[in-house]
């Protein structure tokens, strides 16, 4: 039987004994440990990666990760570097043990080791272990947030009104605001995104980006980016396409308005990821430009134009901005201040800032001064050529062409305030050469127009008629002083634009190098006698016209140009001296002028051509319209390049050996002349009339056998405007089908025998007719003649905007059925009793808010009318106006 025995443990040799077998562990179970660790990182990296798409498939809709799972995926990426470069060591290790892994070559570092691999196992299955049912959550930004404001804001509660209406009308996607620079479109703007602060009409965010002049896509997109609240890391680590989806994926689960400041071009919203607010039901776009072209290439075809201030409103303004101590501080300034703020012409910037300038002057002298500075060179008022000019100058910069940017400039020539004819502008750009004309004039015209388009577009000039009714152009008083400035390469040559309009010169103005003149400007002055020699060497453009741009017509009183005066201007392309009725001759020295393209002496004295200006062999464009006093222009047919010749109002007696000489000019384009009823020679020259543009009958307040016409024939698809007065006259008669295509003005007046105008009929552009004083028509259309013309599908009067019939006892008929008349503005009719039935119907006219309206002399007349239909009555008659006044006059001028 053995011997048994037992040998007590203490405790402490127990866990002595237990630490050793587990740091023995380390290296005997190395190699299980690490195929434990490479598994579970493998398991881990796809929990992790499953999870991302997750995460991304949330962030892509607006939501924001949350901070714990980030914690959690950068413990991840730093244990899994760690575990790199464990396994990157496995072999050597490994190699290292001995003795059934019970031992090492170098027990300390296999120690090490091997624990390192236990501990990151642990580490791995902890973190694999953890459950994630939420990884994100709702963006914590604010739905829309409160843009700051300028404290001073006067005028724009209507805008703001009609803007916030029409933002939340149900058929509104996009909405344009656009207007001249520092008119308050931001402003504007501002106050409208501001107000879903107050009420958010069920949208459930407000982005704002601010674009500037050149679209970046990829900034655009960054901001809403932030706005929404996406991960800057892995936002930034994305391309533009992807950004793009992104942004679209979230915008098309949500109602937002999204607001673009200072557009210059198209955006594409698609490009940015932003889903077409037309189509994206509960979605709005609204942006700012200063482009009317920009608004409609964005999808708003009827934009809100932002417009200047009205001159109260204005003033109002510009009170506030200067205060009522400096205001009360003398009693003249009031007075003043107006004068002043008026120069701003309403445009909120310069009221602003020429506001502020003006606050702390509190004596009379400097606010005279400031005016003096305002009316002579406006960018030396302080603010003016740092905070205002510059501003406008973006609008210049940005303009397509060197052509076109000279086309602005030229306009600062002209007064303030002055409707500048366009017709008359586009001649002078094509005899400076902005506009190219070897094409042909009419080439160049369109060119023309079509800059004048883009420069009205561009808020740099606006749109009105004059006091005729023509087509015109206004520049900003503003705008004005900017093209000045720019013309003067921004103040440093002041002397290469003079323009002193309207000032009331006596005299040529003191000017230091007359060598740097390129344009001078003197029209509307009281200078009697152009006396002296000037070395203008460079001068391209001299207007010395008066009486054309104001509200009030004014006749000019130069008399005199002395023989020196045009001497030393061998570049001048341009003279207009036009009105200036005591100018009746010109110096045999106007033939110095030897690069003359343009003259204009219209009402002028002038009486006949002189040698000199038979001498002026380049000239294309010769104006001699309203010279009353021309007894000859003998002598034309030696202006060889003469491409336009204006001799409407003239009063020229024509024969045969006039026609003749016209008719050498071989290069003639377009000619605009007033003949008497005799003047068969003239109408029956194939030449002279096919190149008529405006055509003027003019008889005799006395009718006489000389001043009888059987008929007329006319044909020429040139013709613009045709006008016949004082004559006896069967019939008008039309040559064909294609006569009258270009035909857009009639005037008929105080003729005798005419009793029907169906040629009308062919003159599809005709806009205006005006029928006055004619006592024996009875038709406007006639039924019976017009057959041929029904027969070939010909409508009558589709472009037509205005009809005046007035005086015309014997009146029955305009057409015989309603026409669409879709362009019709307003019918005019007086003294026309017996004309009882209008062509209209409830369709007719021009339809909408500015719709078709009909103004009457007699109200018995409008007692009398039958109507179509009730429905055409209930359509008409409201818009019907009495006017006590006749209805149009003629003047024989």
């Amino acid at each position: 039987m053995g011997i048994s025995f037992s040998i007590p443990f203490d405790p402490c040799v127990n866990k002595v004994s237990q630490w050793l077998d587990m740091k023995g562990s380390y290296t005997h179970n190395l190699e299980k440990n690490l195929v434990a660790l490479e598994t579970t990182m493998e398991e881990l990296k796809a929990k992790r990666d499953d999870l991302l798409r997750r995460l991304k498939r949330e962030e892509d809709r607006g939501l924001q990760r949350l901070s714990e799972f980030q914690v959690w995926l950068n413990r991840v990426a730093t244990v899994e570097d760690i575990i790199i470069t464990l396994l990157r060591d496995r072999d050597v290790e490994i190699q290292r043990l001995c003795l059934c892994r019970f031992c090492s070559k170098n027990l300390t570092t296999s120690y090490r080791y091997g624990k390192s691999v236990f501990l990151r196992l642990r580490e791995v299955e902890k973190l694999k272990g953890e459950v994630f049912g939420v990884i994100t959550e709702q963006a914590s930004t604010s739905a829309f947030e409160e843009r700051p404001l300028q404290p001073t804001i006067v005028g724009q509660d209507t805008m703001l009104d009609k803007a916030w209406k029409h933002l939340m009308e149900d058929g509104t996607g996009i909405m344009g605001m656009y207007g001249m620079g520092g008119v308050g479109k931001t402003t504007l703007l501002t106050q409208l995104f501001n107000m879903f602060n107050k009420d958010k009409c069920g949208f459930d965010i407000g982005i704002w980006v601010v674009v500037s002049q050149e679209v970046n896509v990829e900034k655009i997109q960054d901001e809403i980016a932030q706005k929404l609240g996406l991960g800057e890391d892995e936002w930034t680590q994305k391309d533009k396409s992807q950004k793009g989806i992104c942004l679209y994926n979230i915008l098309r689960e949500k109602r937002f308005v999204l607001v673009l400041d200072d557009i210059w071009e198209k955006v594409e919203l698609d490009k940015i990821g932003i889903p077409d607010p037309t189509s994206h039901k509960g979605c709005r776009l609204v942006f700012t430009t200063r482009s009317l072209h920009v608004c409609t290439s964005m999808g708003d075809e009827e934009p809100m134009e932002v417009q200047c201030l009205e001159e109260n409103v204005a003033f109002d303004l510009f009170q506030k901005k200067v205060g009522q101590t400096t205001l009360g501080s003398d009693p003249g300034i009031p007075q003043l201040a107006r004068i002043v703020a008026k120069k701003c012409c309403g445009l909120p910037l310069a009221l602003n800032v020429i506001g502020e300038t003006m606050s702390c002057k509190r004596t009379i002298q400097e606010w005279r001064n400031a005016i003096h500075v305002l009316n002579s060179y406006a960018a030396e008022f302080i603010g003016m050529e740092d905070k205002v000019l510059p501003l406008l100058k973006y609008s210049y910069d940005n303009l397509n062409g060197e052509h076109v940017k000279s086309s602005l400039l030229y306009c600062a020539l002209f007064p303030e305030d002055a409707k500048i004819l366009k017709e008359e502008l586009i001649e002078y750009w094509i005899c400076e050469e902005i506009i190219d004309g070897s094409e042909g004039i009419e080439r160049a015209e369109d060119k023309g127009y079509d800059i004048i388009g883009s420069l009205v577009r561009a808020s740099l000039l606006m749109e009105c008629v004059d006091l005729k009714g023509k087509s015109s152009v206004i520049m900003h008083d503003v705008v004005r002083e900017m093209a000045l400035w720019i013309a003067s390469e921004l103040g440093i040559q002041k002397e290469a634009f003079i323009v002193r309009a309207g000032v009331g010169l006596r005299e040529i103005p003191k000017v230091r190098n007359w060598n740097v003149v390129k344009r001078m400007s003197l029209m509307d002055n009281k200078i009697r006698h152009l006396v002296g020699s000037y070395e203008c060497m460079e001068l391209t453009t001299l207007l010395l016209g008066n009486g054309k741009y104001g509200s009030i017509w004014r006749i000019g009183i130069m008399e005199t140009i002395s023989s020196e005066f045009f001497n030393c201007m061998p570049k001048l392309a341009v003279l207009d001296l036009s009105h200036n009725q005591s100018l009746f001759e010109l110096p045999e020295e106007i033939s110095n002028l030897v690069s003359l393209k343009y003259l204009n002496l219209s009402h002028t004295g002038i009486r006949h051509l002189s040698k000199g200006i038979q001498e002026l062999k380049k000239i294309i464009h010769l104006n001699l319209e309203h010279t009353s006093k021309l007894e000859s222009i003998d002598g034309i047919s030696s202006l060889h390049n003469l491409k336009v010749l204006k001799l409407y109002g003239s009063r020229l007696p024509w024969d045969l050996n006039r026609v003749k000489e016209l008719e050498t000019l071989e290069h003639l384009e377009i000619l605009t002349t007033t003949i008497d009823p005799r003047a068969k020679q003239f109408l029956s020259s194939h030449r002279l009339m096919s190149r008529s543009r405006l055509l003027q009958i003019f008889g005799s307040t006395i009718f006489s056998p000389d001043r009888q016409l059987e008929s007329l024939s006319v044909s020429t698809d040139k013709l613009r405007e045709f006008e016949i007065m004082f004559c006896s006259i069967s019939e008008i008669k039309m040559g064909g089908i294609c006569n009258f295509l270009s035909l857009v003005d009639v005037h008929i007046f105080s003729c005798q025998g005419l009793r029907e105008l169906t040629f009308l009929i062919f003159a599809p552009k005709l806009r205006s007719l005006t029928v006055q004083d004619v006592k024996d028509l009875e038709d406007i259309i006639n039924e019976e003649k017009a057959c041929e013309g029904e027969d070939s599908g010909i409508l009558p009067f589709p472009e037509l905007n205005y009809l005046s019939l007035d005086d015309l006892p014997k009146l029955k008929n305009i057409y015989w059925r309603p026409l669409p008349f879709l362009c019709l503005e307003k019918i005019t009719i007086g003294k026309c009793p017996n004309l009882r039935k209008l062509p209209l119907d409830s369709t007719s006219g021009k339809q909408g808010e500015n719709g078709c309206i009909i103004h009457y002399q007699d109200s018995r007349w409008l007692k009398g009318v039958k109507w179509a239909d009730k429905a055409t009555k209930k359509r008409f008659l409201p818009s019907c106006e009495h006017r006590l006044e006749r209805c149009e006059t003629i003047s024989e001028d």
